[in-house]
């Protein structure tokens, strides 16, 4: 969960100060991420090709460029919770798209946590710059998709692998793609969370989900936005604004309430 929180710090770092620009930092991100999950595959003697998808890989890659653009304007904190919470609730539509039938536990849970993204996010409640929490909902919303594309994969560090390296074209295009502004903390930062936040974390995760299980391994993606958003008022000095504390409490309590009741039956 660290690392994952780790992928905000560093992008919103990188960015906040301009020591690289975005299409940059995405490009970096996605080939070293590429490199690292494809050494870690091939190193277990697999392989990871046609493991993964072209539709995968384009979720993935629009998740990382919306993520990207739009911390040039979120704060760490804010943007952990408006990422989390439209994954979450990405994912919830597309159970109830497949046939799920929730819960009344559930119902009161996804609405507490829908609730507390609208104050968040809300005009009039100090909300975030509109242009920056749009992309970070459509980056929610492209994660939300990859996740429930890769449900009930057998072998998901190979998949995630191979769709990383499908990005590979799109992160060249990237490239050449306005202007180009890098420097060498901007460069390090980008290969780090590629490389180590992306790349080792999610061999990480992959690694402890089998012995969590789905319910435990959802739960404890609740601690993501908390973890960034006080290392962020640690390292950046971001505020925490009370609009964020109460709509990131709702989120956070919201989620929980549908993942208990998910454990019950």
């Amino acid at each position: 969960m660290c690392g994952f929180a780790a992928n905000s710090l560093l992008g919103r770092a990188a960015l906040r100060t301009n020591e690289i620009d975005a299409t940059s930092f995405t490009a970096i991100r996605l080939a070293t991420g590429a490199l690292v999950l494809a050494l870690l595959v091939v190193s277990r003697g697999d392989r990871f090709r046609g493991a993964g998808s072209w539709a995968s890989a384009l979720a993935l890659a629009v998740y990382a460029v919306a993520f990207t653009f739009a911390y040039h304007e979120l704060a760490a904190g804010t943007g952990a919770l408006i990422l989390f919470g439209a994954v979450q609730l990405t994912m919830i539509g597309g159970a109830l798209i497949r046939g799920e039938r929730p819960t009344l536990v559930q119902w009161l849970g996804w609405s507490c946590a829908l609730a507390g993204l609208v104050v968040i996010t809300a005009p009039g409640l100090d909300p975030p710059p509109l242009s920056g929490t749009l992309l970070m909902l459509a980056a929610g919303a492209a994660w939300g998709v990859y996740s429930l594309r890769g449900r009930g994969i057998a072998r998901p560090l190979a998949t995630t692998a191979d769709n990383f390296v499908r990005t590979l074209p799109i992160a060249a295009v990237l490239i050449f793609v306005g202007t180009r502004h890098l420097t060498a903390t901007g460069v390090v930062l980008a290969v780090i969370s590629g490389g180590i936040a992306s790349g080792l974390g999610y061999s990480l995760w992959y690694a402890a989900v089998p012995r969590l299980g789905a319910t435990r391994s959802a739960a404890v993606q609740l601690s993501v936005p908390v973890i960034t958003a006080l290392a962020a008022l640690a390292l950046f000095g971001e505020p925490l604004r009370p609009t964020l504390i109460a709509g990131g409490a709702a989120i956070i309590l919201g989620l929980a309430l549908a993942l208990s009741s998910r454990r019950s039956r």
